[in-house]
């Protein structure tokens, strides 16, 4: 058992980890991502598992940048549209839930934004733009080029997947010109 005077070694090793993994995603495809939201009407969000916290909290900061944001499942999610974009993120990009999800989106003509781990995966297939970030898991279908993080299961992805949604606020807010205090007056009072 690692004793707390090691803490420090384990946070430089995880940062580490997240800086080169967040170093290898393609600006093009951030670019594309960022296009594809931007052009959309309105913008549906899914995720699983703790994929499902990083897109639930992008989709309360769309919804603070004054975007019309909706998480899939929830009760007051309107119908989904020609023209919309579906966010998904999913490490795999394998699971069945959100695969369920991506179908009828591109049927109705909504693009679908995913951010995975694996490019060639069946709903990379499905996707309009593809995010990769190139994190090891044992849900992956692909061995990532550096070998197996030290964090278990798919915490990089999870983790990963969380600073590049919060960076994409940035650039949104940078789009928009939306402050930070018009994003708080949005902010939920109802807590």
């Amino acid at each position: 058992m690692a004793m707390i005077s090691d803490i420090k070694d384990v946070f430089a090793k995880m940062v580490r980890e997240i800086d080169e993994c967040l170093g290898k995603v393609r600006q093009e495809s951030i670019e594309q991502a960022l296009l594809t939201i931007t052009s959309a009407g309105r913008v549906f969000l899914a995720g699983s598992g703790r994929s499902a916290l990083g897109i639930r909290g992008f989709a309360m900061r769309l919804m603070h940048l004054g975007i019309d944001a909706h998480l899939v499942g929830e009760s007051t999610t309107p119908p989904i549209g020609a023209g919309d974009c579906l966010i998904i993120g999913s490490g795999s990009g394998t699971t069945a839930s959100l695969l369920a999800l991506a179908e009828p989106a591109k049927e109705i003509g909504a693009k679908i934004v995913l951010f995975t781990i694996d490019p060639n995966s069946p709903m990379a297939q499905r996707a309009n733009s593809v995010v990769v970030i190139p994190a090891s898991s044992p849900k992956a279908r692909i061995s990532t080029p550096d070998g197996q993080s030290i964090q278990p299961m798919g915490s990089l992805f999870e983790q990963c997947l969380f600073l590049l949604l919060d960076a994409l606020v940035l650039v949104l807010m940078q789009t928009y010109k939306v402050t930070a205090a018009e994003m708080f007056a949005r902010h939920a009072n109802l807590e």
